[in-house]
């Protein structure tokens, strides 16, 4: 099994800048794609970035320009780094990764329990 904790959410003024971390603990062989997605009220769930194995990035076109997607291979750590946040950032954001697990053939995906990002003055 492999567990994700998120965190970094919270309150932030438009125009201001957060930080979300989700670590991946747990059964991990590799750790391939790593994702972040979003869902705002009565909106549907939105791939938000994602970062390869590899360290090749794509990112939506409501965040380009303003937020970037890492990851700490050595950590198993992906970070959003969110700048210029706007109001219609506002949603529950959740990290996703998919991974080979040790012992077990596969790919395997996860997905972190959430963390909500509120932009409000």
């Amino acid at each position: 099994q492999v567990q994700l904790v998120e965190s970094g959410g919270g309150l932030v003024q438009p125009g201001g800048s957060l930080r979300l971390s989700c670590a991946a603990s747990g059964s991990i062989f590799a750790i391939n794609t790593m994702r972040w997605y979003r869902r705002a009220p009565g909106k549907e769930r939105e791939l938000v970035a994602l970062i390869t194995s590899g360290g090749s990035t794509n990112y939506a076109d409501s965040v380009k320009g303003r937020f970037t997607i890492s990851r700490d291979n050595a950590k198993n750590t992906v970070y959003l780094q969110m700048n210029s946040v706007k109001p219609e950032d506002t949603a529950m954001y959740y990290c996703y990764v998919n991974v080979e697990q040790k012992g077990m053939a596969g790919r395997y995906e996860y997905w972190g329990q959430g963390t909500q990002v509120t932009v409000s003055s």
